[in-house]
């Protein structure tokens, strides 16, 4: 959902963008006050037993389900879609995101604004949100911002017993291989055991969204659905939605929760109400951000 940035959205002054409920009515009207209104920073956030984190699914589309333009999400998000992106990452324990996505929009720290991170550490968390990438063959530039970022804590998710060559970031391994691909669930439970993620925010891509949806480890999908109609396909084959891969079988159903609204942007908010959980004997592995 929205695209990532290396500033802060509200340097030079400008105010938060206010985003107008539609459902339920009297809710707050900026990102940070909905982030905290929605129970976000709440600590018992893990499913019980802490077998694997909680999952936020946070995406972006236009109306007619294009997930980027020109391959990457930012020409569809908005000032409150940023805002939101943003607030968002505040109170979770780890942001998840493919590498295809970080290579894509080029990701910087996740939380640049120094108010948000004295927050944070208020709150009893560390100033940054651990970086959880997806990758199966390591293929990530040691010089994108993320990973030349000293403050950054990195964890890649792998099958691969490779290493990444030297980098400014902190940077450790999830080695969780099935069948030669990773083990998404198992690299979910490593997550809560070892590192003691209850919250996880995925940021995508619809591959990695895809994967996910299909093992059953989305809890909540936020999705900003912005007022463009972008048509068309891009060359070399159909243009992405917010879920992309294999068809869902049964499709994941949604239980609305929340509309918000801001310059005709619709921001919803629902549960996945998932069928049975898929156990890990049975669920398919990982495949997705090479």
């Amino acid at each position: 959902m929205g695209t990532e940035t290396t500033g802060d959205q509200r340097a030079g002054g400008r105010a938060p963008a206010l985003l107008r409920p539609l459902l339920p009515p009297g809710a707050p009207a900026t990102a940070a006050e909905i982030v905290e209104h929605l129970g976000l920073w709440e600590r018992a956030a893990g499913l019980p037993g802490g077998a694997r984190p909680r999952v936020m699914l946070n995406m972006v589309s236009t109306a007619d389900g294009r997930a980027t333009l020109g391959g990457r999400s930012g020409p569809i998000s908005g000032p409150a879609d940023r805002e939101l992106f943003h607030a968002l990452r505040a109170p979770v324990d780890a942001v998840l995101v493919g590498a295809g996505t970080i290579r894509a929009e080029r990701y910087g720290r996740l939380i640049p604004d120094p108010a948000r991170r004295a927050l944070r550490l208020e709150r009893g968390l560390p100033e940054e949100p651990l970086a959880c990438i997806v990758t199966g063959s390591l293929g990530l530039d040691t010089d994108t911002p993320l990973l030349a970022e000293p403050a950054a804590r990195v964890l890649l998710l792998t099958p691969s017993e490779a290493e990444l060559g030297p980098t400014g970031a902190r940077l450790d391994y999830v080695r969780a291989a099935r069948e030669g691909a990773l083990d998404l669930a198992g690299a979910l439970v490593e997550l809560a055991m070892r590192h003691g993620v209850e919250s996880l925010l995925c940021e995508g891509g619809p591959a990695l969204a895809g994967e996910l949806l299909a093992a059953g480890l989305v809890d909540e999908l936020f999705l900003s659905v912005s007022p463009k109609l972008a048509g068309g396909d891009p060359p070399g084959g159909p243009a992405p939605r917010i879920v992309s891969g294999a068809e869902l079988e049964p499709a994941a159903e949604l239980e609305l929760r929340g509309v918000l609204e801001s310059d005709s942007h619709l921001f919803l908010r629902y549960s996945v109400v998932a069928p049975e959980r898929v156990s890990r004997e049975t669920m398919p592995s990982s495949s997705v951000a090479r």
